[in-house]
């Protein structure tokens, strides 16, 4: 894993990145929506599409699609909301699993002391129950959680602040999103940017052939 050693910083997300809890968001929705008396028919893959693709994508099809959930004055940031709660409770006895070749990357950074950051929209609540799922997670030096910015992916200020206070040299900094907005970010920063995701997200085909931005299906497939 010699290629690491080209950079000074790696900056990452978190949820379908480093950490498969992506289909637990999913499941907090489908919880909520079904307690409101309201089927959310939509398959995970069609969920990902949505929700990855721009920090208000999954509102404005809720709001379109499900207008029953929105009855008696109930407004998006009551759903949010309730998602956060069922969220908290499915984490608190999910089983965490390291997405494949996360474990390997990180121990290489921590054994030749690269420096690494997580940029991430969950809450530090929710950071601090993954990580007690999933210890091999305190392998990372810094955490920056959506307490600590202001404007939410792809606004690009969440990772110019992780790189503002870790990045001893810009021209070495490297940043992991497996999201349309997550990469969107990181082209706001100095870093150079890396895809992982091995579904077919359509909004991602346009970032598939830029030279800007590589991808792979997921970490271990990173070559020398």
């Amino acid at each position: 894993m010699q290629w690491i050693k080209k950079y000074q910083l790696f900056l990452f997300d978190l949820d379908g990145l480093l950490v498969d809890t992506e289909q637990l968001h999913y499941q907090a929705y489908l919880n909520v929506c079904a307690k409101r008396g309201v089927t959310l028919d939509l398959s995970f893959l069609k969920y990902c599409q949505v929700a990855h693709a721009k920090s208000q994508g999954l509102k404005d099809l809720l709001e379109i699609e499900y207008p029953r959930l929105f009855e008696n004055e109930t407004k998006w940031t009551d759903i949010y909301q309730e998602k956060k709660d069922e969220y908290i409770n499915i984490l608190k006895t999910a089983k965490i699993e390291l997405m494949e070749g996360v474990l390997e990357l990180l121990t290489a950074l921590s054994g030749n002391k690269i420096e690494a950051c997580v940029v991430t929209n969950s809450t530090k609540q929710q950071v601090d129950l993954i990580i007690a799922a999933q210890p091999n997670l305190k392998l990372i030096n810094h955490w920056i959680t959506r307490e600590s910015y202001l404007e939410p992916k792809p606004n690009p200020e969440c990772y110019n602040k992780a790189i503002r206070l870790y990045g001893k040299n810009k021209d070495k900094v490297i940043g992991f999103e497996d999201s349309v907005k997550g990469i969107l970010a990181l082209l706001g920063t100095p870093a150079k940017p890396v895809l992982i995701n091995a579904l077919h997200v359509p909004q991602m085909d346009a970032l598939y052939g830029s030279s800007k931005v590589d991808h792979y299906v997921s970490f271990k497939a990173i070559q020398d």
